[in-house]
């Protein structure tokens, strides 16, 4: 559901309590564009977790094709440095 800034302004945050409980995210809508995404704090803890379960699987990933390099922290913050 896409509502107004102006909406949340008048209305309060007290308006996301209620449009919550019948959808599962609201877009906020600024000056014609869509601007920022409000979901429940349940619904948003699962997407960080989905979001971190896949980071360690393509981790998995790299370590089980060899897609990484061994080097000192010497050798990490020099190429890092050099990257600057």
């Amino acid at each position: 559901m896409t509502i107004s800034a102006n909406e949340v302004k008048t209305k309060g945050v007290s308006l996301f309590t209620d449009l919550l409980s019948k959808f599962d995210e609201l877009v906020i809508n600024v000056r014609g564009k869509n601007k920022f995404v409000v979901l429940d704090i349940d619904r948003y803890k699962e997407l960080r977790a989905n979001e971190l379960d896949l980071a360690y699987i393509q981790t998995m990933q790299d370590i089980k094709n060899g897609n990484y390099k061994s080097q000192t922290a010497k050798e990490h913050i020099a190429e890092l440095t050099s990257e600057l």
